[in-house]
């Protein structure tokens, strides 16, 4: 007796929202995003990952899930963390393709159907690979300049050919990319650079798609400058060790 084939993914494309104190755009920005998703004319789902903000991002989350079937969410009790929320997210998704991208849409969801066209073009993943505005604001310059410094130590410290690994921004095809997501360590923003470190050692072809990024005036970052620099290479520093054990 020969076995049924396999069931197709119910989705063709899966989009992974990490929510955190996103009250004050997250309306906004999925109405935005639906309206490109559907442009595509792909079959697609929502999936919401809210991680224990302290704003009102759950209640809203449960609105716009409500009586929607193509959307889902996942409430946190206490805070995880960016990559441990978006491994999550990617763990749960159905889609043919499974990614993410910022929903403060600072690199705007236009640049999805790019995105998308890389892969359909045989890529395993695609990414973002920000240019910035021309602000000259204080802060904005500051996170430019530590921005741009970071890509320079990533490439210094792993020989791997990208050159915005932390871009927020990211799409896959997903049985391709779980296997990698599931090595993942880091639960915090070095969970960016990680998986692209691994997708290249795994022998993932993914490709980098140039897109632009414009700061919000509007939106209070959550990122701590000084206290994410130290954390970025302390996280730096764990996975090296990892990556010398034997078993690593």
């Amino acid at each position: 007796m020969s076995e049924a084939a396999p069931l197709p993914p119910p989705y063709e494309l899966s989009v992974v929202i990490a929510c955190y104190h996103e009250a004050g755009h997250l309306r906004d920005s999925v109405a935005q995003l639906c309206e490109t998703l559907d442009a595509t004319g792909r079959a697609y789902e929502l999936l919401f990952v809210e991680d224990a903000s302290g704003d009102d991002t759950a209640a809203i989350v449960a609105d716009l899930v409500r009586a929607a079937p193509h959307r889902r969410a996942v409430y946190h009790r206490q805070n995880v963390g960016r990559g441990g929320t978006v491994a999550e997210g990617f763990q749960l998704a159905q889609g043919r393709i499974v990614g993410f991208l910022d929903i403060d849409l600072e690199v705007h969801c236009r640049h999805l159907p790019s995105i998308l066209a890389a892969i359909d073009a045989g890529a395993d993943g695609a990414t973002a690979f920000r240019h910035y505005d021309t602000s000259w604001r204080p802060n904005s310059l500051l996170r430019q300049l530590l921005s741009r410094g970071y890509r320079w130590l990533f490439r210094r410290l792993f020989a791997v050919p990208f050159r915005d690994p932390e871009a927020g921004f990211k799409f896959f095809v997903r049985e391709r990319i779980l296997p990698v997501v599931r090595a993942t360590q880091d639960r915090g923003w070095f969970w960016d650079s990680e998986i692209m470190i691994l997708a290249h050692r795994a022998g993932l072809r993914v490709v980098e798609v140039p897109c632009r990024f414009e700061r919000r005036a509007d939106k209070q970052s959550t990122v701590r400058i000084v206290r994410d620099v130290w954390r970025y290479l302390v996280a730096i520093r764990a996975f090296r060790a990892r990556s010398r054990r034997p078993h690593a």
